[in-house]
């Protein structure tokens, strides 16, 4: 079990970003969720078995519809998030 934070840069907000992390994270066994930032950014904290994580990433950089908005990809190992349930939007 892995968790990370991982922050989009780019076009990535008012183009349906968040909505679009959380319908891939319906289709992979991950928790976890996604909010803006304030400097334009958008924040994804995911948690799940290290393939289940790293499919899911890789469906969002690399297949989905907004993966052509992203710019730039940091992505760091966090300590697991306790008491995660399904994948949300925060704000």
């Amino acid at each position: 079990m892995i968790a990370k934070r991982v922050i989009f840069s780019g076009r990535v907000q008012g183009v349906g970003f968040r909505y679009t992390t959380r319908e891939i994270a319906t289709s992979f066994d991950v928790v976890g969720a996604v909010r803006n930032l304030p400097d334009g950014t958008v924040e994804l904290e995911i948690m799940g078995e290290t393939d289940e994580v790293e499919a899911y990433l890789a469906e969002i950089t690399e297949e989905s519809s907004v993966a052509h908005f992203i710019k730039e990809v940091q992505s760091e190992k966090i300590a697991l998030i306790e008491n995660a349930i399904g994948f949300r939007i925060t704000r």
